[in-house]
């Protein structure tokens, strides 16, 4: 089907957080207990409707090794939303947030949307980071928030949709320039009203827009 907007996202954090089973999760509702590390980046996409419009969430999972870093910092750029992902179970994980945010403010829109995930709540058991901490470090730097758990889906939906909302509501309110490719926004055009459309997603329009 054809969407009102396209979003960019881009995944982040350390190496093993879940930022691969997050978004396995949200694009085919399944958990994959034993994934290979991510090489660079892995791609994902899925529609949403948020107010009644059609979105399209264009999803970039990213290595979280520190030698994949200089490659990841490329597609910063471009994004209109970042998940910030941490292990609840994994004190370090929690304690590097500041350095991944640091590069996103360096190298993103400073406009993008950022939602930090406290993955794996499903393991409240092995708990290492509280639901405080990671509520108060997201308030003190500006964040959406949410605990998830990639293994029962609890709040994968949320995450997501959640962003693209925030990113819907910055459009409104005229945060972004969405003519400006770099906003990580893309506007559907030739949408057919009225129409369904091909179900799979495969007739989104491509490529740069005429003036």
């Amino acid at each position: 089907m054809s969407y009102d907007y396209l979003f960019k996202y881009i995944i982040i954090g350390d190496t093993g957080v879940g930022k691969s089973c997050l978004l396995l999760q949200f694009t085919d509702k399944r958990f994959q207990p034993v994934h290979d590390l991510t090489i660079g980046v892995e791609f994902g996409a899925r529609m949403v409707t948020i107010d009644a419009r059609p979105i399209k969430l264009q999803i970039w999972d990213t290595a979280g090794q520190e030698s994949f870093r200089s490659i990841t910092r490329s597609y910063y750029r471009g994004a209109a939303g970042a998940l910030l992902v941490y292990d609840i179970t994994r004190r370090e994980t929690f304690n590097h947030l500041a350095s991944w945010l640091e590069d996103a403010r360096q190298h993103a829109n400073p406009n993008m949307s950022i939602m930090l995930i406290g993955n794996k709540c499903d393991l409240a058991h092995r708990r290492a980071v509280s639901k405080e901490e990671g509520e108060q470090f997201a308030k003190e730097n500006g964040l959406l928030f949410l605990e998830a758990s990639a293994r029962t889906a609890q709040n994968v939906e949320e995450a997501f949709i959640g962003t693209a909302g925030k990113i819907l509501q910055n459009i409104q309110e005229g945060v972004f320039d969405v003519s400006n490719e770099s906003s990580g926004i893309k506007v559907g055009y030739g949408r057919p009203q009225g129409a369904s459309g091909a179900r799979d997603g495969t007739v989104a329009q491509r490529g740069g827009c005429c003036s």
